[in-house]
């Protein structure tokens, strides 16, 4: 049976081919950090500055997880606005441009696992 994902735990799953609408409306109204959970129980964390987006997958709340990364990138961008209106700042490289997170989530719920090339850093 494939993964089915909800926003935020709740309310009516989210496919692979809804996901980038339902972000992009998401982060037009200002909510930059979006959490999926999947029927296996795993999350998908997605925290943006609208730019860059930090793209976190954990297999249970408890876990540290895992995340997307761009080794090339250098620097530190702000303006990543959590759900408590707490506004962070991460490396450019522990984070993927939106394009890339776009791609990236939209694989993660079609197929369950990330796109083929992806760069991850385990946190566990």
């Amino acid at each position: 049976m494939t993964e089915t994902w909800c926003v935020d735990g709740d309310g009516d799953p989210v496919s692979a081919v809804e996901v980038t609408d339902l972000l992009r409306a998401r982060m037009a109204v200002g909510q930059l950090e979006t959490w999926l959970t999947g029927s296996s129980g795993r999350l998908l964390a997605w925290i943006s500055n609208t730019e860059r987006v930090l793209v976190m997958l954990l297999d249970d709340a408890d876990d540290p997880g895992e995340h997307a990364v761009d080794a090339s990138a250098t620097g530190v961008s702000g303006g990543f606005v959590l759900a408590n209106g707490q506004t962070d700042a991460y490396p450019d490289a522990d984070t993927v441009p939106l394009a890339d997170a776009f791609r990236i989530v939209r694989h993660l719920l079609g197929t369950g696992a990330p796109p083929a090339g992806t760069a991850w850093v385990v946190d566990r």
